[in-house]
C-alpha cells in the first residue's frame, strides 16, 4: 500500500510485468490503483474505472462460460457467472497479483489486506480491467481475464447448484419449512451498491451475506448456511 505517492517508474514496470500488459498511457494504470481516500484530483481515482471494469469482466466471463460449458442451461451459467465475478473472486485475483502493494490510499486507510477490505481489492481488479480495456481494447482485457479466470471457471466449486434452490429443498425436506430472507443493509453509490442479507431457517442460527446485488447477497447467505450445516463441503482456502 502506497499512501498518496504516485507509482514510480520501477513500480509501474514491476506491476506491468505481473499483469502481463504494458500501458501506452501510464496515467491509466495510476488511476486504476488510486483509492478515493488518496485525495487526488477530482476524477483521478478508480471509481469510474471500476464501473466500466465490472461490465467488461462480466462480458468476458460470460463468453468464457458460454464457450466452456456448452451443455449448461441459463440457470447454471448464471450461478457460475455470479460466483466468478463476485467480490470474493475478484479479491483473490488481487491477492494473487499482490495488488495491495501498489494501491495508493490516504492516511485514513491503514490496511488493504484482510477480509474487511475485500471490496477495495475487488474494486481495484475491476478498475485494472477497465484500464487495460481503454488502453488496449477488448482483446487485451479478454487476455487478462482469461489468464486469471479460466482455471477458476473450471473449478469444482463452479459446478454447485444454485444455493437458494439447494437451501429451499434441504430446509423443506429436513424441517418442513422454507428459508426466509431479510435485507439488513444497502450501502454504496447507486452504480455500485452493496447489500447485506440475512437468511433464517426455523430451528437454526441465521447466516448473513454481502454482495453487489440483493440476489447475490442471498446466494452468499444461503451458501454459508449450507456449508455450516455440512450440506455442502466448505470451500478450501486455496480455491
Amino acid at each position: 500500500m502506497m499512501k498518496g505517492r504516485s507509482l514510480s517508474t520501477e513500480d509501474r514496470a514491476r506491476l506491468e510485468a505481473v499483469i502481463g500488459y504494458q500501458f501506452s498511457e501510464k496515467e491509466r494504470l495510476d488511476r486504476a490503483l488510486t483509492h478515493s481516500s488518496a485525495r487526488s484530483a477530482k476524477g483521478s481515482n478508480y471509481q469510474r474505472l471500476e464501473f466500466l471494469g465490472d461490465r467488461v469482466l462480466g462480458l468476458c466471463v460470460a463468453e468464457l462460460l458460454f464457450q466452456t460449458f456448452r451443455d449448461a442451461n441459463e440457470g447454471e451459467l448464471s450461478v457460475r457467472l455470479n460466483q466468478l465475478v463476485s467480490a470474493e473472486s475478484c479479491a483473490k485475483v488481487a491477492d494473487d497479483l499482490s495488488l495491495h502493494e501498489f494501491i495508493r490510499t490516504g492516511s485514513d486507510v491503514k490496511k488493504i489486506t484482510g477480509k474487511h477490505m475485500m471490496n477495495v481489492r475487488a474494486d481495484v481488479v475491476e478498475s485494472l480491467i477497465a484500464a487495460i480495456y481503454l488502453d488496449g481494447g477488448l482483446e487485451a482485457a479478454r487476455r487478462f481475464v482469461l489468464l486469471h479466470w479460466t482455471d477458476r471457471a473450471a473449478s469444482a466449486d463452479g459446478a454447485r447448484r444454485d444455493a437458494k434452490t439447494e437451501l429451499q429443498e434441504w430446509a423443506h425436506a429436513k424441517f418442513g419449512v422454507a428459508p426466509k430472507y431479510r435485507t439488513d443493509d444497502r450501502s454504496g453509490p447507486d452504480h455500485d451498491p452493496r447489500f447485506t442479507v440475512t437468511v433464517e431457517v426455523a430451528g437454526l442460527q441465521p447466516e448473513t451475506g454481502t454482495d453487489r446485488s440483493k440476489r447475490g447477497a442471498e446466494q452468499v447467505a444461503a451458501t454459508r448456511l449450507l456449508e455450516r450445516e455440512g450440506v455442502w463441503q466448505q470451500k478450501s482456502a486455496g480455491n
